[in-house]
């Protein structure tokens, strides 16, 4: 795996992690009472973005760790997983 791979594959792993966290444990101002006007009532009320960015990095550097680890042993190819180019097994009939 080349440096641009493991760029890329660590920037799409954080981006999935980030949209699943950042849902949780969310209080929006309608849920808190207090709508600023001019927004809406399902806008966050107290983001801590650091907080999250921070989860978000750490739980997404184990998971490139294992993903990169799992490409650079060999244990899984592509062959292991490119479902549509594998060929029929012979002697069966269709149908």
């Amino acid at each position: 795996m080349s440096i641009t791979s493991a760029f890329v594959l660590f920037a799409v792993i954080w981006f999935m992690v980030l949209f699943v966290t950042l849902p949780l444990r969310l209080k929006t101002q309608g849920d808190v009472g207090e709508i600023v006007p001019g927004t809406h009532a399902g806008a966050p009320a107290n983001l801590k973005i650091k907080r999250i960015f921070l989860i978000v990095s750490v739980v997404s550097l184990v998971l490139w760790v294992v993903i990169g680890g799992v490409i650079i042993s060999g244990m899984v190819t592509l062959d292991d997983i490119d479902i549509f180019s594998r060929s029929r097994p012979s002697g069966g009939t269709d149908g």
